[in-house]
């Protein structure tokens, strides 16, 4: 009797399990559309695990053909690549902006956020107010600088010019009359100079006489276009200006939402990595870009110091071109000095030699003393691969390209770095670059062997 009622009560017990599980079935069905639904609870379709290889084949020949039909439409795409980004302007100077006056924001965040919590323990606005602030200070700072910049350069740039119009053309008749007369002895040499003298005047007349008309109205329409295209360049900068508040107000949420998404489309593994180089290449770019601006500042500086003393003309001109052009790496200091070289040598030809040799030590005290001191090593990239860089840059780029080409290389550096060492330490080989001399090999069951210069000469049969 104890028995069967034992099992008795096994079998309501089971019974009740059941009812149980029907129960938090019906509930779960019935929640099923207010409540976000499970992914992959059944698995693999048997479609797709059926048909995974001709699904895959077929993406392939889509891709192939996508790729083909975009290479005949190459062109067409460029225009529409460079309508959006026409249009998106605006957002792409906000985002730039933004970029280049996040570290004064993080650093008012610094010194003020503890300051506040401080004296205000009870205050739950103390980010959003060290935010404002930080963002006040930044802006402010950036419209001074651009605002003391063109009241510096802009005066001075129309002296500078009126200058040149007035004195530049006496300067070069007054050249021209004493190579003349150097030239006006009756040698063979003088004959064949006033040959080319007179050949070069009649060329010139009949230039002003018939084309000059015509290039004249061709400046005129593209000077016309020039000034417009200015004014569009400054409305899209004062329209980038609003943009960068927003997003300096809002980073950590932009930053959110982007790691959200990360997350959301790849694997852990992944997206760990993608976040990682996001990171690497933001220590390498924010590290470059502004230590070399904060060196080409120093420098336009030094610059404008040292040519007052030596009383060069066109002393804030010429310094606001060292200063500019000291942005680009490597050749962005012969870049500038070359026109302020010309310009000072047509005042003053003397002073243009001492120019040059002022420039020159300059650059040396800049390539070993400052810019060690400011950027450091941030790219991590030999003088070859610097210049490599450059150039590939510049020849794709321009101007933006040879001061971006550098952090560009510096960060696709890293990722091939770490993809070789990832390699070489699967297959237990050393990673260090000074492992792989002239006295090391890799034996061919794969073990790493670095022999002395006794074993290396006799091996040699030396």
């Amino acid at each position: 009797m104890d028995q069967s009622a034992e099992k008795d009560k096994d079998v309501t017990k089971k019974d009740d399990k059941v009812k149980e599980k029907e129960k938090k079935k019906s509930v779960e069905n019935s929640g099923y559309y207010i409540n976000r639904p499970k992914f992959g609870n059944n698995g693999p379709s048997k479609l797709k695990q059926q048909f995974s290889q001709g699904l895959t084949l077929l993406l392939v020949v889509i891709v192939c053909l996508l790729i083909y039909f975009a290479l005949l439409r190459l062109e067409r795409i460029s225009n529409v690549i460079y309508l959006v980004l026409g249009i998106l302007k605006p957002i792409i100077y906000g985002f730039a902006i933004a970029y280049l006056l996040n570290p004064i924001v993080k650093k008012v965040d610094e010194y003020l956020i503890p300051h506040i919590n401080k004296h205000f323990p009870n205050s739950k606005k103390a980010a959003q107010i060290s935010r404002g602030t930080g963002i006040f200070v930044a802006v402010v700072l950036l419209i001074s600088i651009i605002t003391a910049l063109c009241n510096m350069m802009l005066p001075e740039l129309y002296k500078s010019i009126w200058n040149m119009v007035s004195t530049v053309p006496s300067q070069l008749n007054t050249a021209v009359d004493q190579i003349t007369k150097m030239m006006s002895k009756d040698t063979t040499t003088g004959q064949l100079f006033t040959n080319v003298l007179m050949q070069a005047t009649d060329f010139i007349q009949n230039w002003m006489k018939t084309d000059l008309l015509e290039q004249v109205n061709v400046v005129m329409s593209n000077l016309t276009v020039g000034v417009i295209n200015v004014v569009k360049e400054l409305f899209n900068g004062i329209i980038g200006i609003i943009i960068s508040v927003y997003v300096l107000w809002g980073k950590e949420v932009f930053s959110q939402q982007a790691k959200k998404i990360v997350y959301a489309i790849f694997k852990p593994n992944s997206a760990n990595m993608i976040l990682h180089l996001t990171i690497k290449s933001n220590e390498i770019f924010g590290g470059f870009i502004i230590g070399k601006i904060i060196d080409s500042v120093i420098i336009g500086i030094l610059c404008f110091i040292g040519l007052s003393i030596l009383k060069m003309p066109y002393a804030l001109l010429v310094s606001v071109i060292v200063g500019v052009t000291n942005v680009i790496p490597f050749f962005g200091p012969y870049i500038g000095a070359i026109p302020s070289a010309i310009l000072i040598t047509l005042s003053n030809p003397i002073k243009g030699l001492y120019f040059l040799i002022f420039i020159l030590i300059l650059q040396q005290i800049d390539g070993n003393i400052i810019g060690p001191k400011i950027i450091g090593n941030s790219t991590g990239l030999s003088a070859f691969w610097v210049v490599f860089s450059i150039l590939l840059g510049g020849g794709l780029f321009g101007i933006p390209g040879m001061i971006l080409g550098v952090p560009t290389f510096a960060v696709l550096s890293y990722i091939v770095t770490m993809l070789i060492n990832h390699n070489l330490e699967k297959k237990n080989l050393p990673i260090e670059a000074s492992c792989y001399d002239e006295l090391s090999y890799v034996d061919t069951d794969g073990t790493y062997v670095h022999s002395d210069r006794n074993e290396f000469k006799k091996y040699k049969g030396e």
